[in-house]
Formats: structure tokens, C-alpha cells, sequence
């Protein structure tokens, strides 16, 4: 194994979850309610082969299909409710704390509590995630100005990749020495862009929030954390995955169909396409490291889809991944995109002996793949 120097460090994750969950016998006792209902009130135009009727959803459908058992929402009596399919979200005024930056906080704190440092300390704020609330002022600075943080803070939107982008920029300011306690947060408040309304989708997002916090190696405590030994992105164009909604919306000539404006996809050729992608991917950036596969502890993947991340850690390694090489928790959480793979990596790192190498790895929309190379300390 080669002997590879590391200029940062992860020294602390933290987690938000809602606390509220939803089972799948809950939602699909709600959406079958929904479809029904809709199907009857559009029984002609079904006949004459106008619209076509609505597939009834079912728990085991959900479970062949993803792996998932339960999700937590922020807001479960919308979720549930046949006629609304959301979360209620009460409006706040410019003067309260926005959603998101709230949950930021709350991940934060768990995040600098463990990596043994302050508010006052942080001096960047990447928040990373698929859905931004609003287009400005930015939440990382709203975040920011919350915990009374120095420096500067930014967002940004890479999907499902979010997080792993967010933690190659903030490594690359903690080397470049524009911030010295970076913290990257990805508030996934997926439930408001999920379509509840639809069968194949209904069942696929939960909401969550994860923190991580980059420094320099000289000035983490010792012991602490992970080393950063690389990271490495891709992107590559895609429609397969998509959200066409945005501010020009208002502006378009034109009428959309409501489904255009929430999360949908292609999920048969994602998963033919995207498999392969980041398996590759994976392999090409340990051996850029002089790593090999065999180097490897751990891979705390992007919980999309249970069938994706085994087929991909099986890919990598050449046979099947143990529960502990290859670590799930979309069983409890569901798709929380960007924050899915952290949650993996915050919730199974304990075991881990000095030395151990793993890898973090997103996928998502775009196409775009993340990984970051980490070593126990």
C-alpha cells in the first residue's frame, strides 16, 4: 500500500433527522386512496385512450425496487394526506431563521462538537445540496451569519453529488489556504421536490441533514477523523434525471405539466448507465493513488437504490461486499441524495482501525460522480 501524505482532514460529521418517519404501509395506503380517487374522476378520458390510468402502488413493489422500509420527513400529515401529497411548510418572514439554515445548525453542531471545535472557528461554509429554498441571499450565508462563523460561505447544486463536490472544494481551500475549519452541509429537504402523486416515485426520498468539517492537517487534533488522501469528479451530460424547476418558470410560454416541475427519472437507464460510471470511477481514482481494491475497507456509497450500490460495490471489488465493506442505511432513510452518502460514513466509522482506507462516493443527476479517498487516523 503506498505511503500517501495527506494535506486535510474530515474531522467531524454531523446528522439532523426529522423526527417524524413514514413507513411504506403508510404511504401506500395514502397514494393508493390518491389513485383511486384519480382514476375515477378521469374514467372517460382512461376509455378512450387519452390519459392512462395510474398504477396502483404496493409495499412489495417498494421494497424489490429500492431496499427501502421507511423514510423520515420533516413533515409527515401533508406527506400522508390523499389530497396534498407534501409537506405543510409554514411561511417564514425575513426575519426568522430559514428552513434550511435551521437544520444546518442543528448538523453542524453534532459536526464541530465531534472534530473538537467552536463556532467562532469556522471560517467556510460550503452548503451543498440538490434543492436550494431560495435564490438569494444564499443559505450558507444565512447558516453563517447563525453560528456567528468568520470568512466566507457559499452554495452550491450538483445534485445527488453535492456532498463529495462540496468536500473537494472545501479540501481545495484548506490546501490553497483560504479557510482553515471549513464546514461542508447538505440540508436535503427532498420531500418538497419528490412526486408523491406517481407510483415509481412516491416511495424514493427522505430528508436529512449531514455536516462535515475539512481542516488542515497540522491543526487537526490528533487522531482525529480522516485524512483526505484525494478526491476526484466527473460530470457528464444526462436528461435521465431531472427538475426543470426554476425562476424562469413564471417566464415560459407555454404550459408545463406539473410532474416537469419535481423530481422524476429514467430509472432503468440510470441504472444501466450509472452503475458502470462509478465503478470505473472508483477504480481509476485509487489506482491514481497507487491504491488497488483489495487497499480497501470500506465504500460508503450515494443510498439510492439498494440493487445500484450492491451492483456497483461488487463491480469494484470483483465479488459480492460484505454488510461492513459496503455499509446501508437507505433501508431507514431512503434516498436523502446528497447527504446519503455522509449519513453512511457518520453512522458506520466507529469500527474502523487506524490506517483502514475507505472510500465516499456520490452519484446522481447530471450525470455527475464524486469520490473522496479517506484514511483513518
Amino acid at each position: 500500500m503506498s505511503e500517501i501524505p495527506a494535506t486535510a482532514v474530515i474531522t467531524g460529521t454531523g446528522l439532523w433527522t426529522p423526527e417524524a418517519s413514514v413507513s411504506n404501509a403508510e404511504l401506500v395506503a395514502s397514494l393508493t386512496t390518491a389513485v383511486e380517487k384519480w382514476n375515477a374522476e378521469h374514467a372517460e378520458a382512461i376509455a378512450a385512450g387519452e390519459l392512462e390510468a395510474r398504477d396502483l402502488p404496493n409495499e412489495r413493489f417498494i421494497v424489490k425496487a429500492s431496499g427501502i422500509q421507511r423514510r423520515y420527513v420533516i413533515e409527515k400529515e401533508g406527506v400522508l394526506d390523499p389530497e396534498r401529497l407534501r409537506p405543510h411548510l409554514p411561511l417564514r418572514g425575513e426575519d426568522e431563521l430559514g428552513i434550511q439554515a435551521e437544520i444546518c445548525v442543528a448538523a453542524i453542531d453534532e459536526a464541530l462538537a465531534r472534530a473538537g471545535r467552536r463556532r467562532d472557528e469556522v471560517d467556510a461554509i460550503l452548503v451543498a445540496c440538490s434543492n436550494l429554498q431560495r435564490a438569494y441571499p444564499a443559505v450558507s450565508i444565512e447558516v453563517q451569519s447563525a453560528l456567528g462563523a468568520r470568512g466566507w460561505a457559499y452554495d452550491l447544486n450538483v445534485a445527488c453529488s453535492s456532498a463529495t463536490f462540496g468536500v473537494q472544494a472545501a479540501v481545495d481551500a484548506v490546501r490553497g489556504g483560504s479557510a482553515r475549519c471549513a464546514v461542508v452541509v447538505s440540508p436535503e429537504i427532498t420531500s418538497a421536490h419528490n412526486n408523491f402523486e406517481l407510483r415509481d416515485y412516491h416511495f424514493i426520498f427522505g430528508d436529512a441533514c449531514t455536516a462535515a468539517v475539512v481542516e488542515p492537517v497540522e491543526s487537526a487534533a490528533p487522531g482525529r477523523g480522516f485524512e483526505v488522501l484525494g478526491t476526484r469528479l466527473r460530470t457528464l451530460f444526462s436528461n435521465n434525471i431531472r427538475n426543470d424547476f426554476g425562476f424562469m418558470n413564471r417566464c415560459e410560454d407555454g404550459e408545463r405539466h406539473p410532474h416537469e416541475l419535481v423530481f422524476r427519472q429514467r430509472g432503468r437507464r440510470v441504472f444501466r448507465e450509472v452503475c458502470p460510471l462509478v465503478a470505473q470511477h472508483i477504480v481509476e481514482h485509487l489506482k491514481s493513488l497507487g491504491l488497488e481494491v483489495d487497499d480497501l475497507t470500506r465504500m460508503w456509497l450515494h443510498q439510492a437504490n439498494l440493487s445500484m450500490n450492491q451492483l456497483i460495490a461488487r463491480t469494484v471489488l470483483g465479488r459480492d461486499p460484505t454488510p461492513e465493506e459496503a455499509p446501508v442505511i437507505l433501508d431507514e432513510f431512503a434516498n436523502t441524495s446528497s447527504a446519503g452518502s455522509v449519513i453512511a460514513l457518520h453512522r458506520h466509522q466507529a469500527d474502523l482501525a487506524a490506517g483502514a482506507l475507505g472510500v465516499l462516493c456520490s452519484f446522481g443527476a447530471g450525470y455527475s460522480v464524486g469520490s473522496v479517498v479517506l484514511r483513518r487516523r
